[in-house]
């Protein structure tokens, strides 16, 4: 069973999932606040950085945003576009495509997209790209041969996994709805005041329900009235087949709906150090600024112990279950290294690898297990778009 809660709690919103008694998944948004991630605003080029061609272009309350020029091949500015580059003092429409850090202006593109359950309209790109997931070839020339109509000279679409033997009728809908946002952003945004944000993504739970899809949740609960009516709504709109999953918990008393599923305290072991397994080894997991290490530690597990080299090798298996969990339940991304313990069987080394791309294949965020160095380190990649759970509000 796996359950979707969206809990409110004061100021913020923890959106949470469960696959069981299991955390899998989690996430905090301030209510008032809320997240730059997907916000599109009209900005304007405060400079240009010449020997890393990227820009800074300022939105609201002042915020700078870091605007790779390799990237920008026809965006939309206000007023007449003039050849060559971008200067100085133009304005232009971007998006935010990852949350900023305390060293690092947040990340934006002038290559705006809007997403739909099925999908995901793109700026700049005039062609139809398909799920890497959805491996069918028969499936894959379907749905670009439905969604093909709709591309225009300067915007194109992605196909996501979720659109996999949807009807088409359902495909064609989406598209134009999508079509409409777009072109009514690019009509009336250039003409809105500079540093205006033109464009709000849905609240991060919304997300969450459209990017989990139908399958992978069998019900919806949450304590506030407000939300389960936007959750309703959403799903009126967006999702009707799932409307009798969502459930509104109306009991205020303790332990409340977090409670129920020990929530607080799955969250602090989530936020803890070190990562007790089964067997009596442990993860030790340390973020840094610029990448995350993972030390595995035998611990308990091998005292008095025969086979050591059989011991090392299941305690690495057992760790590569975990690390895969924890990338994702604290959202670490960028680089991240893993130091198992040391293993001198080409054959172990060469199974933990593929055991651990495995796991990390189940991740809804692109994960990437690069290689093992000759030090036993592995190295991982997991593309950077929200803030770490240790940095969420």
């Amino acid at each position: 069973m796996k359950d979707l809660l969206i809990i409110r709690e004061g100021d913020r919103v923890i959106t949470s999932l469960f696959d069981g008694n299991e955390l899998i998944e989690v996430q905090f948004e301030d209510i008032e606040g809320g997240e730059l991630l997907g916000r599109i605003y009209l900005g304007k080029v405060k400079n240009i950085i010449g020997n890393i061609n990227a820009a800074f272009v300022e939105i609201e309350n002042g915020q700078m945003c870091y605007l790779s020029l390799d990237e920008v091949v026809d965006p939309v500015c206000v007023g007449t576009p003039h050849e060559g580059a971008l200067r100085v003092g133009d304005e232009i429409i971007i998006q935010v495509t990852k949350e900023g850090t305390s060293l690092k202006a947040p990340q934006a593109t002038a290559d705006f997209c809007l997403t739909g359950r099925l999908l995901v309209l793109v700026h700049g790109r005039n062609v139809v790209g398909i799920s890497k997931k959805i491996e069918a070839a028969e499936e894959r020339i379907r749905l670009k041969e439905i969604v093909s109509p709709f591309v225009g000279e300067k915007y194109g679409f992605i196909v996501r996994t979720n659109a996999m033997l949807c009807e088409e009728e359902v495909l064609r809908a989406e598209a134009t709805h999508l079509l409409e946002v777009y072109e009514k952003l690019v009509r009336e945004g250039v003409h809105r005041k500079t540093f205006s944000l033109l464009y709000k993504t849905e609240p991060s739970y919304i997300w969450e329900i459209r990017d989990l899809g139908s399958g992978d949740i069998d019900r919806i609960r949450t304590n506030d009235r407000e939300i389960y009516d936007s959750i309703i709504e959403y799903m009126n709109i967006a999702q009707k087949e799932d409307v009798g999953k969502v459930e509104f918990y109306e009991r205020e008393d303790p332990p409340g709906l977090g409670g129920l599923y020990n929530l607080k305290s799955k969250i602090d072991d989530a936020l803890k150090e070190r990562v007790w397994l089964k067997s009596g080894a442990f993860l030790v997991i340390q973020p840094t600024e610029a990448c995350t290490v993972i030390d595995v530690n035998t611990g308990k597990a091998v005292s008095g112990k025969k086979g050591q080299q059989e011991t090392f090798f299941r305690i690495n298996l057992e760790a590569a279950v975990e690390v895969a969990k924890q990338l994702r339940l604290r959202n670490l991304s960028g680089i991240i290294i893993v130091d198992f313990i040391d293993m001198t069987l080409e054959e172990h080394r060469e199974l933990l690898m593929k055991k651990l791309r495995e796991y990390c294949k189940a991740d809804r965020v692109p994960t990437k297990v690069v290689d093992m160095t000759k030090l036993n380190l592995v190295e991982i990649t997991r593309k950077k778009t929200r803030k770490p759970l240790a940095q969420q509000p």
